[in-house]
């Protein structure tokens, strides 16, 4: 059950309309890293997870991704129909009042020239910044834990990373207080979800099988010439920063024909 507090989780401040910002900042709001496909990523894992304490993290997660989508949606309506800030204190606590219900028309022009924001007349819509609409393909939940938890941890980092080129497009002080807050969070998520993870003992590889021993050590070297001596660095990288144990292989075709997965054929 979901209930609706009209008190945002923070208060959103923008000093001045600007459109074109807008249609940028929908990146956070209907694009493949914001905050709609946060929140549909942890819903369906936690969903779907039977342990407890995963569970309650990934509602928690997902909730609080969608109380960031009505943060987004704010901003954006405000960058739209302009929004001193005075009037947004005036108004905290009752839904952001006159604002919100359209008595602002010397703003409508802005409104309906700012791309994507056409037809929805100044309010917010389910697309990109580009315009490509919301899509359920930007869910990559797999249902297996660990998988699933190395992906949030890599969502969370790329929507801090569009945040954060978000803020540097951004001269409008109270607008980048509100997109620090934001990105600010997807830092604590990363930190929770690898909480969750670190707290699966046996996780790495995901999954149940565990695969060919020699082919999962082999570093190929494919980086060279067409001598057979192929380029060393990427194993040195892998080998100095890892305890897995790489062998290096220099002859990735030569060690292909000869190598044979799983028993032999019966005679």
């Amino acid at each position: 059950m979901f209930l609706h507090n009209p008190k945002m989780m923070y208060t959103v401040r923008v000093d001045q309309p600007n459109p074109a910002f807008a249609k940028m900042l929908l990146e956070q709001f209907g694009g493949p890293n914001g905050e709609l496909a946060a929140a549909m990523r942890y819903f369906t894992q936690g969903w779907n997870e039977p342990d407890g304490p995963r569970r309650s993290m990934l509602l928690d997660i997902a909730t609080e991704e969608l109380s960031h989508l009505e943060m987004v949606a704010q901003t954006l309506s405000m960058l739209l129909k302009g929004s001193p800030s005075q009037l947004v204190d005036q108004v905290e606590g009752s839904y952001l009042g006159e604002l919100l219900d359209g008595k602002m028309p010397d703003y409508l022009t802005l409104a309906l020239n700012s791309g994507p924001n056409v037809l929805g007349g100044g309010g917010p819509r389910l697309t990109d910044s580009m315009g490509t609409p919301w899509t359920a393909a930007y869910i990559d939940t797999l249902g297996q834990p660990v998988a699933d938890l190395h992906s949030d941890i890599a969502a969370e980092a790329r929507a801090k990373i569009v945040y954060e080129r978000l803020i540097k497009q951004c001269d409008d002080a109270g607008c980048k207080d509100t997109l620090t807050f934001l990105m600010t969070r997807e830092i604590a998520h990363q930190k929770m979800f690898q909480a969750a993870l670190d707290a699966i003992v046996e996780n790495f590889p995901p999954g149940t099988l565990p695969g060919n021993q020699e082919l999962g050590h082999a570093y190929i070297a494919d980086s060279g010439d067409f001598s057979g001596d192929g380029n060393a660095d990427g194993f040195e990288l892998s080998q100095a920063n890892s305890d897995w144990g790489f062998e290096l292989d220099t002859h990735p075709v030569t060690h292909a024909a000869k190598q044979q997965v799983g028993p032999p054929p019966a005679n």
